[in-house]
């Protein structure tokens, strides 16, 4: 397993926290994730053998928001 902190700018509420989590948790190979709306990051937890960081930056910005 590995982990990775995002940084994501436009995550502003608990509907914005839930979409990430709702549709990067869905990835397959991606165990957790968290959201720190305050610090505007988003950690999380993957094998990377069944899924990319780019994959994974791909569907938060579906969400529309930005990975810096």
């Amino acid at each position: 397993m590995e982990r990775t902190v995002l940084k994501v700018e436009g995550m502003s509420c608990s509907h914005c926290e839930n979409a990430v989590k709702k549709s990067v948790g869905a990835l397959d190979g991606v165990s957790a994730v968290t959201v720190d709306l305050k610090g505007k990051t988003v950690t999380v937890d993957y094998d990377s053998s069944k899924v990319t960081i780019d994959r994974i930056k791909a569907e938060i910005e579906d969400q529309g928001y930005d990975v810096v």
